[in-house]
């Protein structure tokens, strides 16, 4: 089996890196930063470089890049794709991909479906990738209606293979709907949780908490905010909750309640532990 990977920073390089390691397929792979199709060349995380001669070789065509780089570079490739490829994209939002590139698919006579890994780490780029990077995380597909079954299948099967425990399928309205809580809420609360001016001071009197808050503060401004931006609105909901149940705790302490702040508490430990239960 022929794979063909279009960006190969974090995620595309540790696809890369997964399938060489874990697999006999041939890896092609494209990155508009020539050092690194150097470095990806060298390591041999691919076997050769992905070309609009090439790509219709690919059985699956795995695109990491940003949703508008992404679409752009389907649309100017479609014609190329062959109607036996696979295509899936890594977004991390769904819809506005999903919904110029499935009729786009049917038009080009190709299979398209939306996938997101569930997993990264605060350091971006091709050195930071790793084959080990997608052990026990879950991949999201988001297939349409007219994919068929053994599609599916075979998409499962070779996400396992690369390490994934766990494959879920959704839809690309409840994929953005979750996915606005527990990743793009999470990065807004760290950026916002690092602007006190006390983190400059913080060294000696800091552990496990203050790192995992501010972890993902380490972020890339522009493909965050293209994505806070392809999905508004589902964020605006839960930062709109986020910030009234901080107003309890700081209402709280302005009346210096301590029964009120007590209750509070108790209701976010039971509500962890009910998502520990799942």
């Amino acid at each position: 089996m022929i794979v063909g990977i279009v960006g190969l920073g974090l995620i595309g390089g540790s696809l890369a890196k997964s399938i060489k390691e874990r697999t006999s397929y041939r890896v092609l792979g494209f990155d508009i930063d020539d050092e690194t199709m150097l470095k990806a060349k060298m390591s041999g995380a691919i076997d050769d470089e992905l070309t609009s001669v090439s790509i219709s070789q690919c059985d699956v065509l795995l695109l990491a890049i940003s949703p508008r780089a992404l679409i752009q570079y389907v649309k100017d490739h479609a014609d190329r794709i062959s109607s036996n490829t696979i295509v899936v994209d890594m977004c991390g939002v769904k819809r506005n991909v999903c919904s110029v590139l499935a009729p786009l698919a049917a038009e080009h006579g190709f299979i398209f479906v939306g996938g997101h890994p569930m997993a990264g780490t605060e350091n971006a780029g091709f050195d930071n990738s790793s084959s080990h990077l997608f052990r026990n995380a879950s991949m999201i597909l988001t297939p349409g209606d007219a994919i068929g079954i053994g599609v599916l299948d075979g998409l499962k099967e070779f996400f396992l293979e690369l390490g994934f425990s766990k494959i879920v399928f959704s839809s690309p309205e409840e994929h953005d709907r979750t996915i606005s809580y527990t990743s793009q809420l999470a990065h807004i609360a760290s950026s916002a949780f690092i602007k006190s001016p006390t983190a400059l001071i913080h060294s000696g009197f800091s552990a496990g908490s203050f790192k995992d808050m501010t972890r993902v503060a380490k972020l890339d401004e522009n493909m965050w905010t293209e994505l806070f931006f392809d999905n508004p609105d589902f964020l605006t909901d839960e930062l709109d909750l986020y910030i009234y149940n901080l107003t309890q705790y700081l209402n709280a302490l302005k009346r210096r309640d301590p029964e009120e702040m007590c209750m509070l508490l108790r209701e976010g430990r039971i509500q962890k532990a009910k998502t520990e239960n799942e």
